[in-house]
């Protein structure tokens, strides 16, 4: 990427602490527009940081980050969050029917939500729309993760920042659930920043890998490349003998 309209986030030397502790130091690159950029790294590593700091939950110590070409800071919070939202790993849903989560969004910027648009979420989730008035909390986890998605899909993000959403479902609600987020990559060009601990599903499921290692950006290109890198910490996370 050459410059800041060929990318949906760029990080220009973000250093972010927590009471003199570095999280994250001196992250500078770019995330491709419409495609889907897996991070990967042990854990404690800064990657949910890095997360908070593209949709403004949290701001830098220094260095910069644009979104969509401009700058973070020129945009409001309400403003950001739409074109930038946040699926959790945890997929919390309130007390109540999938449709009152699923209203929850619309309910917060006083928006006009109805049966419709709520079977239209559910559809684009590929989830029945009798669900419509199950209690949220008694669905399935794969069926949660997927009203968690529909929900954070509610106001068309142009970027979808996916917090380990697959982590605590059984292999087939995972297998759905990574072809649900490829096909709204496909359908919409929607730009993805997935959070992934599993090397084989950011393989599956990445144009593209960012490596952070110590809170560091440690190597970032295509998997295939990062499989080639000469540093031994890389290679020992690869092939799974660090965590």
């Amino acid at each position: 990427m050459s410059n800041n309209e060929q990318t949906a986030i760029r990080f220009e030397h973000v250093s972010y602490s927590i009471n003199g502790k570095n999280i994250l130091y001196d992250i500078t690159g770019n995330v491709p527009i419409g495609k889907i950029t897996t991070i990967v790294g042990p854990s404690g590593t800064g990657k949910s940081t890095l997360f908070r700091l593209s949709n403004g939950l949290i701001s830098p110590d220094s260095g910069k980050i644009f979104v969509l070409g401009k700058n973070i800071e020129e945009y409001d919070p309400v403003s950001l969050r739409k074109i930038v939202a946040l699926a959790p790993q945890s997929a919390p849903m309130i007390e109540g029917t999938v449709f009152s989560n699923l209203r929850l969004p619309f309910d917060l910027h006083g928006k006009a939500f109805d049966e419709t648009e709520a079977k239209k979420l559910l559809h684009l989730v590929n989830l029945d729309p009798d669900l419509l008035f199950h209690d949220a909390n008694r669905l399935s986890g794969g069926e949660r993760q997927k009203v968690s998605i529909a929900r954070t899909l509610a106001n068309r993000p142009q970027i979808l920042l996916l917090d380990e959403i697959t982590s605590s479902l059984d292999p087939v609600s995972q297998q759905e659930i990574e072809h649900l987020i490829l096909s709204i990559n496909e359908k919409y060009k929607t730009t993805i920043l997935w959070i992934t601990h599993q090397m084989d599903q950011a393989i599956r499921v990445g144009d593209f890998t960012w490596m952070l290692m110590d809170g560091k950006l440690a190597e970032s290109g295509k998997i295939s490349e990062l499989q080639m890198s000469d540093n031994v910490r890389i290679q020992q996370f690869i092939k799974g003998e660090t965590k």
